[in-house]
């Protein structure tokens, strides 16, 4: 059997093949069609059983398979497994955009709605039948049929061209590296970075040290690096990536010319003004106005807190360090000598504190408390001799697996991200048990000993676990609106944010140190100093992600691909209003903007921001019972989170989520406190 056909369990990761591809994906798009032509017919009863029950079989048979061929993609982007994807995404793209488009299928969901049934469904049915109207309407299923495979042309396209932005940021990360032979060109790196460059140039047969612009090897140079060259040479390869500075065959720059006209195109056609009102229908945001207002008055709040840290990082680097000109490949390191000299403790004084082991322990601790939960090691097929696997256990019974896997390679995309394998869902033999991907790109370990990660990736772990119980822990059966699936955009963020808070409480931190050469715990004098340090360059940080989501909502809103002014004009414009740190004229931001214009968060890149005042709020939850229970990770609140937030996946709208589990409606002044913009009571 062709292992991509294997509905049985667990993805075969062992034995799947680029070759399986192709026959695999058409089998599953003939069986579709062949559905959907018996779905379309008249006799066909609009009914949730005869309708709505096997199209979603098919759907979930077609996404399953295709869903292990575009994870393949993502972490093992050799060229046979990139071929592979790139030559069925056409087809696949155009099967769920002719989908989209089913004006009988359309007129099936609408019938349901309005028929006697529709008052026997449950809330979460309802609320099913609901959200298939309004996507059908998105997806064009209204258009006249002489629209329609304009429409459909327009989603192939994009998918292509968001496939092959991030396959040209993963190229143009590969294709740069930087050889230093002199021990005086790593002076001030950590001692495990300095390893990790050797071991890489030894990989090759080549004396010295090889530093690439993947994160584990990038992030460290520009931090700690005292060679100023080298970190000249870094920041200008990474801030060029995928732009016409480099190999034209990666440039992304007319990719996202392209990819805005798309836009653009798509939501006059479907008779929106701006592909931002496209964007935002189906989240918990009214409007673009009301969103460019909501960043615009975040900004408001960070900007006097940005303009201190800058001034201090200036006054800084003239005084102690002798600065004429502080260039923006200078901040990261400049900052890290003044958090050092005002704190006491560096980063990679904190960084080895953190074993992995004892990293996931304590992770593993947190769910196990907060949830009444048992995480245990499991064994499956893995893509990836680093890849693990995990089971989730609640009295006994598994609920939930998951695969983690946590290291950079030159063939997985950057970043980190939470995808699923496997959804929950009531089927004939009973409960489908979730599975989740967790990736992340951590350094990997050196000398046979584990990996350290800094206290950043551990927020980062505990961020996309966030993600992943938020789909592993649903109660949901209905597989629409399970787990993460129906959950409005700008709400997903909550939980992956609520969790990155237990990363700074002691009877957290406290559980899960153990020093990497003497095995010591993390002291509290330095958690202290952590702490002291937590809200450092917070303003500066806090406007760069507000930069962000305004450019991403202009770009789709008020930009006109054909009008003169260029997306880098616009990027422009958004800095010299918001930002206090302006890049050199030739940086290229946008080109590695992976995440708008390669991983669908195009007009939602706001969501990052919206959703953490959602999340400081409900973690809020659990400061104030630490009061009476002393403790953050508190079994009653947890409960609770779990039951108002995590359980209910998108059977209900995250508002209502929301006001179940805090009483009342969502209060910024969590946030600007936990960023240190307020005062505390």
């Amino acid at each position: 059997m062709n292992p991509l056909l294997d509905f049985s369990g667990l993805p075969r990761f062992d034995s799947v093949e680029p070759d399986h591809v192709a026959p695999a994906i058409r089998q599953l798009l003939d069986e579709n069609r062949a559905l959907l032509a018996r779905l379309e017919l008249p006799g066909t009863p609009a009914t949730w059983d005869d309708f709505v029950v096997p199209l979603t079989d098919a759907g979930e048979r077609l996404g399953h398979a295709w869903g292990i061929v575009g994870h393949l993609h993502a972490v093992n982007d050799v060229p046979p497994w990139r071929e592979a994807y790139n030559a069925m995404l056409p087809e696949v793209s155009r099967f769920y955009a002719e989908l989209g488009q089913n004006l009988a299928l359309f007129e099936k969901f609408k019938t349901l709605r309005q028929s006697p049934e529709f008052a026997t469904l449950s809330p979460t049915r309802q609320r099913i039948v609901d959200n298939e109207v309004r996507d059908f309407r998105l997806a064009g299923a209204e258009l006249r049929p002489d629209l329609k495979p304009r429409f459909q042309a327009i989603q192939e396209e994009q998918s292509a061209l968001a496939a092959k932005f991030s396959e040209n940021i993963l190229d143009a990360t590969n294709a740069h590296a930087e050889w230093v032979s002199e021990a005086s060109g790593v002076a001030g790196l950590p001692a495990d970075v300095r390893a990790a460059a050797r071991a890489a140039a030894e990989s090759e047969g080549k004396p010295g040290w090889k530093f690439t612009l993947h994160a584990p090897s990038y992030l460290p140079v520009m931090q700690y690096a005292d060679d100023r060259e080298l970190r000249a040479r870094m920041y200008r390869a990474y801030a060029t990536r995928a732009s016409e500075f480099g190999n034209p065959e990666w440039n992304n720059g007319p990719l996202i010319d392209r990819i805005l006209a798309l836009c653009a195109e798509e939501a006059a056609m479907l008779g929106f003004a701006t592909y931002a009102e496209v964007s935002l229908t189906p989240k918990m945001a009214e409007s673009p106005a009301q969103v460019i207002a909501f960043l615009r008055d975040m900004a408001a709040k960070a900007r006097p807190f940005a303009e201190r840290d800058m001034a201090e990082l200036q006054e800084f680097a003239r005084d102690r360090l002798g600065f004429g000109t502080l260039e923006s490949w200078d901040l990261a390191w400049v900052a890290e000598k003044l958090k050092q000299e005002r704190y006491a403790f560096s980063d990679d004084e904190v960084k080895q504190y953190f074993p992995e082991p004892q990293v996931l322990a304590g992770l593993f601790r947190v769910i196990e408390t907060l949830f009444g939960l048992k995480l245990e090691a499991d064994s499956a097929p893995v893509w990836h001799p680093d890849v693990r696997f995990f089971r989730i256990l609640r009295d006994g019974k598994l609920i939930g697996q998951f695969y983690l896997d946590l290291y950079a390679r030159p063939t997985k995309r950057g970043g980190a991200w939470m995808d699923e394998a496997v959804a929950r869902r009531r089927v004939q033999t009973g409960t489908q048990t979730p599975v989740a991907y967790l990736n992340c790109n951590f350094p990997a370990p050196v000398g046979g000993k584990p990996a350290t990660f800094s206290h950043n990736d551990v927020n980062t772990l505990f961020h996309e676990t966030g993600h992943g119980l938020h789909h592993l822990l649903t109660e949901v059966d209905e597989l629409a609106v399970s787990g993460i699936h129906g959950v409005e955009w700008d709400a997903v963020e909550l939980p992956s944010q609520f969790m990155e808070n237990f990363c700074w409480e002691w009877d957290v931190l406290s559980g899960m140190t153990a020093h990497a050469e003497t095995g010591a715990p993390l002291p509290r004098e330095l958690f202290d100093k952590m702490i002291a340090a937590k809200n450092f360059q917070s303003g500066v940080q806090t406007l760069r992600q507000i930069e962000f989501g305004l450019f991403d909502l202009l770009v789709h809103s008020e930009f006109k691909p054909s009008s003169d002014q260029s997306f880098m004009d616009v990027l422009a414009e958004v800095r010299r209003e918001v930002a206090v740190i302006v890049p050199p004229e030739w940086q290229r931001f946008p080109h590695s903007f992976s995440h708008i214009f390669g991983g669908g968060y195009a007009a939602g890149y706001y969501s990052y921001k919206w959703a953490e005042v959602l999340s400081a709020d409900a973690y809020a939850a659990f400061e104030e019972a630490a009061s009476s229970a002393g403790t953050v990770l508190d079994a009653a609140t947890g409960k609770r989170f779990w039951q108002e937030i995590l359980s209910v996946g998108g059977s209900r709208p995250a508002l209502e989520s929301f006001l179940a589990f805090r009483g009342r409606t969502p209060n910024p002044d969590a946030l600007l406190r936990h960023n240190g913009m307020i005062a505390t009571a």
